[in-house]
């Protein structure tokens, strides 16, 4: 998508929610308890940001094999499209995609208005209290991205930000778990998206974001003069557990009929089939055109 980068931005930070929800079918003798039907054919109710490229993003057309935002003009794309995608197809029903904000995506769960959400969540305790998740789909790499040429960018270890101004999204284990272990850190308030944490930086009202891998590798095509800093696998990196880190699709408690089928999917995909469909999200991207 050849638009500037305000212009983009701006984009995919205009996340309206959508029109309105199609109310749960009652009963939850299938395995999505699905909001409508089709014909005789079942719809996956799915629930993103559409904002959170690669994960999930907006587009104005359907072009790549983008899916309908359902009460919009537009159409969604990205990692948690294509496995969305994927599962409707191996359980045979249609795919709806509702755009929500991220604070919004698990009442929604919670409340039957969609079937699940699939939207680049880390499996956490605090929220497996309210929703139950499927194995993980995707396994994220905790990373750092700072600006080329700044104090921060031949930083080696999370010590080596002592002292910076940082950020990252609301909700997430970037901010509520990473960000404190850098010393003497300036935390600034969390940003509600993804994309407004990135502005952040490039604005320079922080020194550093701290966020996933795919999220960082595809902040580099719409920011050439960011650098991504990732400490894995060292001394100085970001201590985080398992569920920081495994990504997994949410579901409404006791909706065991859809977890167990939607595992049963992910149950024959590999990391490395994980990272392949990652690696063509992020190809595919708007900014990487």
């Amino acid at each position: 998508m050849k638009k500037t980068i305000r212009k983009i931005v701006s984009t995919l930070m205009a996340a309206t929610l959508a029109a309105a929800f199609l109310t749960a079918c009652g009963g939850g003798n299938s395995a999505t308890g699905t909001g409508k039907e089709t014909g005789d054919k079942k719809v996956l109710k799915v629930a993103m940001e559409c904002s959170y490229a690669p994960y999930n993003w907006t587009q104005p057309t359907d072009a790549g094999g983008a899916v309908p935002i359902s009460g919009s003009s537009d159409f969604a794309y990205g990692y948690d499209v294509m496995m969305a995608k994927k599962i409707a197809d191996e359980l045979g029903y249609g795919l709806e995609i509702v755009k929500l904000d991220w604070d919004s995506l698990v009442p929604a769960v919670q409340s039957g208005k969609v079937d699940c959400v699939i939207a680049g969540q880390s499996i956490t305790a605090e929220r497996m209290q309210s929703v139950d998740f499927t194995d993980p789909y995707y396994y994220a790499t905790i990373v750092t991205l700072v600006k080329a040429g700044g104090k921060y960018e031949n930083a080696k270890s999370v010590a080596d930000f002592s002292g910076a101004t940082a950020t990252s999204q609301l909700n997430t284990i970037w901010y509520d778990n990473c960000l404190p272990q850098i010393p003497n850190a300036d935390i600034q308030p969390a940003q509600e998206s993804a994309p407004a944490m990135l502005v952040s930086l490039s604005s320079g009202r922080c020194d550093l974001v701290v966020t996933d891998k795919p999220t960082g590798q595809a902040a580099l095509v719409a920011y050439p003069d960011f650098k991504l800093l990732d400490f894995t696998g060292t001394e100085g990196e970001f201590k985080v557990s398992d569920e920081d880190v495994n990504i997994g699709i949410s579901l409404k408690k006791g909706n065991t009929e859809l977890k167990d089928a939607v595992n049963g999917i992910l149950a024959k995909m590999s990391k490395d089939d994980f990272n392949k469909m990652m690696e063509e999200a992020i190809s595919v991207q708007p900014l990487s055109k």
